[in-house]
């Protein structure tokens, strides 16, 4: 049996299907590949547990600067802590530099504990009032803090250190009073509400932890010597 030659026409024919095949294939093993797939290959996001929750320009020395803040009214605030609204919207809670104010309330928590012991040792270091007047003197922090954070814009100078990986950050604020420019934890030193505790830091202007230390303690003994705060009772 003599064969035919196949002609130009069926050899067009056939890579025509070949290509068609060809196409099909990848297609679907493009439409195979689901959409968690495709994502496994992307970069995995930031833990906002670890990584600061907002980006900012604006630095000076090892800090981030955040202008034109404003207190976030939340029920956990406090006269040290405290939730801020960033630049932009995003919401963060910040711990001061140096001081720790009293706490503001008796609480009991699951599990039977309560704050009444770190309540004992807040009043002992603080002139060994009682417990009660280390309460009172820890809703005036807060009363202060609050009001003075919460009628105008302030500056957060952070480093998004949170030592508990609480999502608490330490932070120096930045507020305007009496026209001046003061630091939240020198105000309130000055006026008897908070003692000398926490973690100490290096200011933002390169200032030493020990030097700001040495002047949080001369604020202090001027209270003491005004009986101001917890120092007057």
């Amino acid at each position: 049996m003599i064969r035919k030659p196949i002609g130009k026409t069926s050899w067009f024919s056939v890579l025509l299907i070949i290509a068609a095949v060809t196409l099909w294939v990848i297609d679907q093993k493009r439409s195979a590949e689901s959409p968690d797939k495709q994502q496994s290959h992307q970069a995995p996001s930031r833990n906002p547990t670890e990584e600061n929750p907002s980006s900012n320009n604006e630095t000076r020395g090892d800090y981030e600067v955040y202008r034109d803040c404003t207190l976030a009214e939340v029920r956990n605030n406090d006269g040290d802590s405290f939730m801020v609204r960033l630049p932009g919207g995003k919401q963060a809670e910040f711990r001061l530099y140096f001081v720790d104010a009293p706490e503001s309330a008796f609480k009991s928590y699951a599990g039977g504990e309560t704050n009444h012991e770190r309540i004992r040792q807040q009043a002992a270091e603080m002139g060994g009032i009682t417990s009660e007047q280390a309460v009172e003197i820890g809703k005036k922090a807060k009363l202060f803090t609050l009001t003075l954070l919460g009628r105008q814009p302030f500056t957060i100078f952070t480093r998004w250190d949170s030592p508990f990986h609480d999502q608490r950050y330490h932070a120096f604020v930045e507020v305007s009073e009496n026209n001046q420019a003061r630091w939240l934890d020198e105000l309130l030193i000055e006026r008897g509400l908070v003692r000398m505790k926490t973690k100490p830091a290096m200011m933002p202007d390169g200032t030493p932890a020990a030097r700001h230390a040495e002047h949080l303690r001369e604020l202090e003994r001027e209270a003491k010597r005004k009986a101001v705060g917890a120092w007057g009772l």
